[in-house]
């Protein structure tokens, strides 16, 4: 998730280095963003109530005024409108908010479900998809450490298959979209609170009268039965943004290498949080998430070497 991408479960590329913090409050900044992407299973529980599709409706339009915040106040109001300039850009922003908005369902439908654990294993596996799709596609260096750690997560589902006896397709799905979303994303020349305020704003609209329709014609919204209701529904704004905001400040101050450890957080906090509600682990699983981990942990590793040899500036 420190890549260019939005969203608890999707975070921007680093902002321009004006206005660093110090590299440990920098740390501890970005440190919150993950840690609330990684707990925010626990909120979106609490919309139980609802349905994943009248959850998705409503965060995307409760971000955008939440968006519109922050992007007075980064002073961004103008590079923002002069992206309606930019015919292409927009297209591609129409096509990653969909990709987003899907992966948003997914997510929330999962969690609701009762199946966090494979989200957070989505989440695990998503960093070495990343590295895979940046082989294959995008014609990059492929070492032979991080040949190893994608083919432990290899391995790793291949025994959820096999062992536990099911194809991980919500995981897949996930770390698929996020993927695709990140790759389109570093295409685009947009900064991404920019990007993520214009996904969110082509999101609304159809969003709103969705909502208009559900709550009205439809009779099956949930925002008018009570205020705990509407509250915690307006709250999937704000629980969309503030993650963002914790992140673009703390990217500033932090090197690349750094945001790609701390990326694992999320998915981390994820497991707890399945295995806090009691979701089923067994040894198969156990199986799957140590060759996923350790995948992670060779691919952490070859990360960490090559920043170090990277020459600072």
């Amino acid at each position: 998730m420190a890549r260019s991408r939005s969203a608890p479960e999707t975070p921007p590329p680093p902002p321009e280095p004006s206005g660093r913090m110090e590299p440990l409050r920098a740390g501890m900044t970005a440190l919150a963003g993950y840690a609330v992407w990684g707990l925010s299973p626990i909120f979106y529980k609490l919309l139980a109530f609802a349905s994943a599709a009248e959850i998705v409706l409503h965060r995307a339009v409760w971000s955008v005024p939440a968006l519109l915040i922050l992007l007075w106040m980064a002073r961004r109001i103008g590079p923002a409108l002069a992206v309606l300039k930019d015919r292409r850009a927009l297209m591609l922003l129409g096509f990653t908010a969909l990709v987003i908005g899907s992966n948003w369902w997914l997510f929330i439908f999962a969690v609701n479900d009762g199946r966090v654990l494979e989200v957070s294993l989505g989440y695990f596996i998503n960093p070495l998809m990343n590295v895979a799709v940046g082989v294959f596609i995008a014609h990059e260096r492929f070492g032979r450490w991080r040949a190893v750690a994608v083919g432990l997560a290899a391995l790793g589902v291949a025994n959820q298959i096999i062992t536990v006896g099911e194809l991980p397709l919500i995981a897949l799905v996930l770390a698929g979209t996020f993927t695709v979303y990140g790759y389109v994303r570093k295409t685009i020349a947009v900064d991404g609170r920019i990007g993520l305020f214009w996904e969110t704003a082509l999101l609304a609209i159809p969003s709103a009268f969705a909502l208009i329709w559900l709550e009205a014609g439809g009779g099956s919204g949930h925002f008018f039965t009570g205020p705990q209701a509407a509250l915690l529904l307006i709250l999937t704004g704000p629980m969309t943004v503030a993650p963002l905001l914790l992140f673009i400040l703390g990217a500033r101050g932090v090197s690349f290498a750094t945001l790609g450890l701390l990326q694992f957080l999320a998915p981390t906090l994820q497991f707890i949080v399945a295995l806090a509600y009691g979701e089923t682990f067994t040894l198969g699983h156990l199986v799957t998430f140590a060759l996923i981990w350790s995948g992670l942990a060779v691919f952490a590793l070859d990360l960490l070497h090559s920043s170090r040899k990277t020459p600072p500036g």
